[in-house]
């Protein structure tokens, strides 16, 4: 169980990030369009995964906006944001802010890929859903490198996570 905070104020997660060298774990989300992605679907690539709690917060619609600049410049990368936002609501985002360079994904029925990953808040008023983080993943499946924001206000360090592909 990781300890972080929103606002200042304590709140947990259900678990701790996947650890570095570990083969990533298998995932099923909805896309914007209602069909399931897999992390199979994606094999070969470099994955960074940029987690959050909702794109209709400042802080998660901002890490969305600047993976969308940094992803034309990625070789053999993708970018997918997750979150347990409706598609719906993923595709509204994308479409009147002009992303098209990352791939949404929502994690909304059941929730599954938050409790794998130990990033699901259990505590505070944003329980339920995602906790804000990154995890990257090289094409051959395995970890490289997680973050786990602490002020879940605070945007994650991109630089940080850029610099290891």
């Amino acid at each position: 169980m990781a300890s972080i905070t929103l606002k200042g104020n304590t709140i947990e997660t259900i678990g701790d990030l996947p650890k570095t060298g570990t083969k990533a774990i298998d995932f099923s989300l909805v896309t914007t369009d209602l069909s399931v992605k897999n992390l199979g679907d994606f094999s070969g690539s470099r994955l960074i995964l940029n987690i959050f709690p909702s794109v209709d917060t400042g802080t998660c619609a901002t890490s969305v906006r600047e993976f969308n600049k940094k992803a034309a410049d990625l070789e053999n990368t993708k970018i997918l944001c997750i979150s347990r936002d409706l598609p719906f609501a993923q595709g509204r985002f994308c479409g009147a802010e002009g992303i098209e360079n990352v791939v949404m994904l929502s994690d909304f029925a059941a929730g599954r890929f938050g409790k794998d990953y130990g990033l699901e808040i259990v505590s505070g008023p944003l329980a339920g859903l995602h906790s804000r983080c990154i995890v990257i993943i090289d094409k051959n499946g395995e970890v490289i490198y997680t973050e786990q924001v602490n002020e879940t206000v605070d945007e994650p360090n991109y630089e940080a996570a850029l610099k290891v592909l």
